[in-house]
């Protein structure tokens, strides 16, 4: 299965932010990272862009990990990364309570992002749009939940 273009997307930022917090725009290019070699192995291609973390650290990302676990049938590893598993049993979730109409996929998307909105506008104290853009309020909102998910590790 091909990522979506968002995903493509908030991945290619993402890693944009990352060097440039890390520095690297100013390293010489002795302490550049090599450009990455084109793969024809799809299936890595997809399994590295499958993680999404929305902003939370790898210790708030288990939490919601153990809360999947408990309640929506996550069986993956507890490790702080949220890939396609983790996000099937979200999705799960979601579909179930919050409006979620998509396939089950563990692709997060629009549809995926609004109605994690609509879960973090119930209970988490987002007051943003349900717009599908994950920015900086549906990340503190999601912090705050996952926070609160300490205790079913």
């Amino acid at each position: 299965m091909r990522p979506s273009t968002l995903t493509r997307t908030l991945v290619s930022v993402t890693a944009a932010a990352v060097l440039a917090a890390g520095s690297l725009a100013g390293a010489s290019t002795a302490f550049a990272v090599p450009a990455p070699t084109p793969q024809a192995d799809t299936h890595s291609e997809t399994a590295a862009l499958a993680v999404v973390n929305l902003g939370l650290s790898g210790q708030q990302a288990t939490y919601v990990q153990c809360w999947l676990k408990a309640n929506w049938r996550y069986t993956g590893p507890l490790d702080g990364l949220l890939g396609t598993n983790s996000w099937k049993a979200f999705q799960r979730n979601l579909k179930a309570h919050w409006g979620y109409t998509g396939a089950v996929d563990g692709i997060v998307g629009s549809g995926t992002v609004k109605a994690l909105q609509r879960l973090l506008k119930h209970s988490w104290g987002y007051t943003g749009a349900i717009d599908g853009i994950a920015g900086s309020g549906t990340q503190a909102a999601f912090k705050r939940f996952a926070d609160a998910s300490r205790g079913w590790c």
